[in-house]
């Protein structure tokens, strides 16, 4: 339910935000009382979105609670530029056919959280493509070299002589424009974009608007708790997961990151409640898992729906708690040798440890769990044809079927 108080409201639009540019001014374009326009921009270069992705989502799902429009600007032409953003080296600029893709593929993802008859998809090819060299050159006129170099990437590639193409110069430039375009009030975007953000209020002020609100939401830190989510680092958990996954990975996270995560990713735990579930937690009447779990409900619902969530929910209780039926675990097939593999290289071989070693000592700590029971028997042989569940602490598991190889 959406804050109908105006102070409430400001404050659930700064909730989990890095930094809000200018609060003052937000308040005042509120107390106008027409819908503001709300602007975030995408590049079409990955066609997978993760949790991480969302965060800059669910502020514009606010947003759009609070009666604001919101504008999902796929960067079309930008992306065909490639940002630079956090680079040491020049992007490979995409083919139109590879943004197009990546697009349709965005757009049906997104509406898993923006409400679609609420929100004005644009592509920014639609006034650049009307842009003639000219304009572009006036457009460009309109910032210095030194300007461009306040920008932190670009100023250690260039201090370490490594090369920057002049199109790069382009890309925060033509994403200032996107804002003069879309007329926008506030622009919303990841904290390495502050410089391309203030870009938007620069050239607004040039061509006689008033400059946009920018607000910069912070990186999530992944299931590890310490890199940003990342497919790379195999650290994220993908929106179009199967609902199980996202419930076992989401209680893999620490008990600390659970509170950005509820800061980011939570519509149903307010502001308030976080605070008094951290306190009752604190006071030892809570147990952090309930509230990381009611998170991982809440997520798997989110992007499935109730009943999924709901079985999900009931396969963690099932491996970690040995409550319900595993069956709605996902089965994981482990390739053994026909002599079968002792517990050791088995947690390996299914990668709930990263070695041997740490496995044995896992094991002498009494972390080790097979159908829910404690397993310390380090010899024992386990066979192909085993199908059970294999875990270490409450945190990593995995449901089993070992095949001869």
């Amino acid at each position: 339910m959406s804050p109908s108080n105006p102070a409430d409201a400001l404050d659930l639009i700064a909730r989990g935000a890095d930094e809000l540019l200018k609060r003052d001014e937000l308040e005042a374009r509120l107390k106008e009382g027409r819908p503001l326009r709300i602007k975030a921009g995408f590049d079409p270069t990955a066609p997978d979105l993760h949790l991480g992705h969302t965060v800059l989502l669910n502020k514009m799902r606010q947003f759009q609670d609070l009666g604001h429009q919101v504008i999902f600007l796929i960067g079309d032409f930008t992306g065909m530029i490639g940002d630079p953003t956090g680079k040491n080296v020049t992007r490979k600029p995409l083919t139109r056919e590879d943004v197009m893709a990546n697009a349709e593929t965005y757009a049906a993802q997104v509406f898993k959280i923006l409400d679609r008859d609420k929100t004005e998809l644009r592509f920014n090819s639609e006034w650049f493509n009307q842009m003639s060299a000219a304009d572009m050159v006036r457009l460009a006129g309109q910032l210095t070299v030194a300007r461009m170099l306040e920008r932190d990437d670009f100023a250690k590639r260039y201090a370490a002589q490594q090369p920057i193409s002049i199109h790069e110069f382009l890309y925060p430039l033509a994403q200032g424009y996107d804002s003069v375009a879309l007329k926008s009030d506030v622009e919303l975007g990841g904290t390495d974009q502050k410089f391309n953000l203030l870009m938007g209020r620069a050239l607004q002020e040039s061509h006689g608007q008033k400059p946009q609100i920018v607000l910069t939401m912070p990186l999530l830190e992944g299931i590890d708790g310490v890199q940003k989510m990342s497919k790379s680092l195999g650290n994220y958990i993908g929106i179009d997961e199967p609902a199980i996954d996202i419930v076992t990975k989401t209680m893999k996270i620490g008990d600390e990151l659970m509170w950005k995560w509820i800061d980011l990713l939570s519509f149903d735990i307010s502001i308030d409640e976080a605070k008094q579930l951290r306190a009752a937690i604190e006071g030892g009447q809570l147990n952090p898992r309930d509230v990381k779990l009611r998170l991982a409900n809440e997520l798997a619902a989110r992007f499935h729906d109730a009943a999924s969530a709901e079985r999900a929910v009931a396969g963690w209780h099932a491996a970690v708690r040995g409550e319900g039926d595993i069956e709605n675990l996902p089965l994981q097939d482990v390739v053994v040798p026909a002599e079968g593999l002792r517990i050791a290289a088995l947690l390996t071989a299914a990668g709930i440890t990263p070695s041997n070693s740490e496995a044995n000592r896992k094991l002498k700590e009494r972390s080790v769990r097979v159908d829910g029971e404690v397993f310390e028997d380090a010899a024992h042989l386990f066979m192909p044809g085993f199908e059970g569940v294999i875990a270490v602490g409450k945190r990593n598991f995995a449901r089993v079927r070992l095949v001869a190889g």
